[in-house]
């Protein structure tokens, strides 16, 4: 059996195909990198003077408060630097940023030391990330491609939960027609990243779709009374009133986080533009990703390419969204590469597809490109969808084995 399949990998290889050749050069490329990652680093810190997992030192913190009692903490800026410094010396200044939801999935890493608590961490998000994947990629080839997608570089070096995020969205496509209400349960978990998710009520609103608004809207709500409960009464007032304005410092300056952010508001600062001035840059993606939405929506279309519009615009609508948040188009990618078989078409998606690490090319360059491929990629899904380019029924989506 393992020599059929090899001699089937040789077979597509030796045709040229592009989708094999693409998945073996990023895994080369994803294991020499974090191999010459790790050789240099000095743990728990790596060479850059960074802790290993870079932003998981947030998530950890969050779980530790939670297991001594004192979240309250996390929410000071200068405080909880220097609780940081005295676990870990000095590091580059952190914020902690999450709604406080998601301190109740944390808190069970604050039992672990710093570094066994990260590499369970990696390994759930993304385990999670392909068995929720594997729900629509059956065929070894296929899942190959959604396992090697650059973001998931990006999002084991940052330490952050793209895997998570990709996996809850993923979950949402799986049951949105079948199971409804289940499908609600894992939108309604978006609450700790809901800018990520702004589109979903217009666009579940528009199809009808109102069971999977209900129960989405009672997760929301009882995550949050939750957390008041278990947490503290004060644990909402308190992160609007403290966090909010450090997150708006963050977006105003964009200090470090300009080349991370396909958005045209951040395209816009790392030109030089006032915040003012991105804010009307950013309008026109913002209003075409409410229009793509809009126009999807408002009667059937073909399932995977209104997912794919319904993602793509929740990226292009707002103007705080990271590389490492795109793990979902890893999965996204691979359902749409049948689809997209024109050689313009195939290098578009693989712009997409690379954009998570290529995008810090861009801005090392000062080239704004990000926003307006990200834009692009819109507008032929429309296209795509207009032209009522489809595969027949049976393939369109691949369902659950």
């Amino acid at each position: 059996m393992e020599k059929n399949s090899l001699a089937t990998l040789v077979q597509k290889l030796g045709r040229g195909d592009w989708q094999i050749i693409v998945t073996l050069v990023a895994a080369a490329s994803l294991l020499l990198f974090a191999a010459a990652y790790l050789l240099h680093s000095h743990p728990p810190h790596d060479q850059y003077g960074y802790l290993i997992g870079r932003d998981f030192v947030n998530s950890w913190m969050g779980a530790r408060a939670v297991v001594g009692g004192h979240v309250e903490g996390l929410f000071h800026l200068s405080a909880y630097n220097r609780e940081i410094a005295a676990l870990f010396g000095k590091l580059p200044p952190l914020n902690w940023s999450y709604p406080p939801v998601v301190l109740l999935f944390l808190a069970p890493l604050g039992f672990l030391p710093y570094l066994s608590a990260l590499a369970l961490w990696s390994a759930l998000g993304v385990g999670a990330y392909l068995l929720a994947a594997r729900s629509f990629c059956h065929d070894g080839q296929t899942l190959g491609f959604v396992a090697v997608a650059p973001a998931i570089g990006i999002c084991l070096f940052c330490g952050q939960n793209g895997f998570f995020t990709a996996a809850l969205l993923i979950l949402v496509f799986r049951f949105w027609d079948e199971r409804p209400w289940l499908a609600g349960l894992f939108l309604g978990l978006m609450l700790y990243k809901p800018h990520l998710v702004v589109l979903f009520p217009l666009a579940l609103a528009l199809s009808g779709r109102w069971r999977l608004f209900a129960s989405a809207a009672i997760t929301t709500v009882g995550l949050i009374v939750l957390t008041a409960l278990v947490l503290g009464p004060q644990i909402w007032s308190d992160y609007l009133h403290f966090v909010g304005p450090v997150q708006k410092g963050v977006m105003e300056t964009g200090t470090g986080f300009l080349t991370m952010m396909p958005t045209g508001f951040m395209q816009a600062r790392m030109l030089g533009a006032d915040p003012h001035l991105a804010r009307l840059i950013q309008l026109p993606f913002t209003l075409l990703a409410v229009a793509a939405v809009l126009w999807t929506f408002w009667r059937r279309r073909d399932p995977l390419l209104s997912y794919a519009v319904l993602i793509t615009a929740s990226f292009v609508v707002t103007p705080y969204v990271f590389d490492y948040d795109m793990v979902v188009f890893g999965w996204l990618m691979a359902l749409l590469w049948p689809r997209f078989s024109a050689p313009w078409d195939r290098t578009l998606l693989l712009g997409v597809w690379t954009l998570p690490v290529a995008m810090l090319f861009y801005g090392a360059w000062n080239l704004p490109l990000a926003a307006p491929l990200m834009a692009l990629f819109l507008l032929r899904l429309l296209q795509m969808q207009h032209g009522g380019n489809s595969l027949p029924a049976a393939q369109a989506i691949p369902s659950s084995p």
